[in-house]
């Protein structure tokens, strides 16, 4: 017998799938405007490097997040129509499946809405210029409302937020290019004052996928609305790749050409660029960054809550998206949020070794999703395990001159667990395939 959650799957059919232009590129690159993006995306990097070096590394992980972590998923939700936990069914088995990646992608969902609920508290108070510090009065107040009210509109109002997302993310991309050109003139005068231009290079790689990891594994639910491969190629180059270095690359310019424009600025994040603009000018752009973060905070509660309500149906959604969104207030209030290159590596090192046990598995099938395996694929979470220890190799106490030569931990992270399922695959641990009757749950579907 096939689970629930696969036999009650519906593929999308072919007349309700759209353009790349109109579907996969404009909601990925959504999720590079968000400011939780770029909002650290200086720190440790142009102290380090010259700014073709971090432009470079920038490039480089927009492609590498194309094609490690969004091209497999998002081919086999093209080729079948179903979604991340239908396909990751034969990665990691029918029963296997309800944790990973299930379960897991609703339990980042609640660290990424943790995330979205804390910046957008401080760039509130900042714009109103208050004090925007975790743990006061005012930073609980305006975080516990901010944070149930997203949750309840990205449950009963998400189609709403899908129809104004496009204007959101106009308002961060247009943001964007007036923070640079109000900073470009100190570019001319940086320099990187601790040259270590391979550290600052693997850090920029190991943050941008870090980032974009659980987004890429999602690539099956954009794929399933991409009409052909096409659109899966194009859609993830101009969405992932291009918007890389656009919502990268400028935060990252305006942070170096303002610490040269104003000296008494200390700090390499994003939000210290903006304060640094003062008067009206950065209240406003405070508040419209806040604006722009509605929609991936309502994103995240919606995803959340439908991972736990498909896994977990015998709880009540509402009960399950409550706990989560709790928890995310309270990892918002306390500040422990805040630290993104940390959570960037957890996400990376959680999906990391996910996505590459999928294309292992992708290519071990010619190319095509094999079907649900029955029970647990032992190959799937020996891969899994084993990408996890690579990818949090960076939260080990390791010598310090070792620490940049194990960055970017989530490629290894990747590489690792594609490696262990091709290996393991090949030693007998896959189980079989369920077998499907004519028109009963989803089909395996050929290149």
């Amino acid at each position: 017998m096939l689970p629930d959650y696969i036999r009650r799957a519906v593929p999308v059919p072919s007349d309700q799938r759209r353009p790349w232009y109109a579907s996969t590129a404009p909601s990925y690159a959504g999720v590079f405007l968000w400011v939780a993006f770029y909002q650290a995306i200086a720190v440790g990097v142009i102290n380090r490097a010259g700014l073709g070096v971090c432009l470079l590394a920038l490039a480089a992980a927009g492609l590498l997040s194309y094609g490690l972590y969004y091209y497999v998923p998002a081919m086999l939700g093209m080729k079948t129509g179903y979604p991340l936990y239908v396909v990751g069914s034969s990665t990691f088995g029918t029963r296997g499946g309800y944790l990973m990646p299930g379960l897991l992608m609703g339990l980042l969902q609640v660290g990424w809405f943790a995330v979205s609920t804390y910046f957008s508290t401080l760039y509130l108070l900042s714009g109103f210029r208050a004090e925007a510090r975790p743990r006061t009065l005012l930073f609980t107040v305006v975080a516990v409302l901010w944070g149930y009210a997203m949750a309840f509109v990205g449950i009963k109002g998400i189609a709403y937020v899908a129809r104004v997302a496009l204007y959101l993310n106009a308002i961060a991309l247009l943001m964007v290019l007036a923070v640079f050109l109000k900073t470009a003139g100190g570019l001319a005068g940086h320099a990187p004052s601790e040259p270590a231009p391979w550290a600052a290079f693997a850090l920029l790689v190991q943050m941008v996928i870090g980032f974009f990891a659980t987004a890429g594994a999602a690539g099956a639910d954009f794929g399933m609305n991409n009409r052909d491969a096409r659109d899966v190629r194009l859609g993830g180059l101009v969405g992932i790749a291009l918007a890389v270095v656009y919502a990268g690359g400028l935060p990252l310019l305006s942070v170096a050409g303002a610490r040269v424009l104003y000296p008494h600025l200390e700090a390499y994040t994003y939000d210290a660029v903006i304060g640094a603009l003062g008067g009206w000018l950065a209240s406003a752009m405070f508040f419209l960054f806040a604006l722009a973060s509605i929609a991936p905070a309502c994103f995240c509660a919606f995803i959340a809550g439908n991972s736990f309500a498909t896994m977990i149906p015998s709880v009540p959604r509402a009960g399950s998206l409550l706990t989560g969104v709790t928890v995310a207030i309270v990892l918002a209030v306390t500040g422990a949020a805040q630290n993104l290159i940390g959570f960037f590596t957890i996400v990376g090192a959680s999906f990391g070794p996910i996505c590459g046990a999928m294309t292992a598995d992708y290519l071990l099938a010619g190319k095509r999703w094999a079907g649900p395996r029955e029970g647990i694929n032992w190959a799937g979470y020996g891969a899994w395990a084993l990408g996890f220890l690579v990818g949090i190799l960076p939260f080990l106490p390791i010598p310090a001159e070792w620490q940049s030569r194990i960055q970017p931990a989530v490629v290894y992270s990747y590489l690792t667990g594609f490696v262990v399922y091709a290996a393991l695959a090949k030693a007998g641990l896959q189980p079989e395939v369920v077998p499907l009757e004519a028109g009963s749950g989803p089909k395996a579907a050929e290149a």
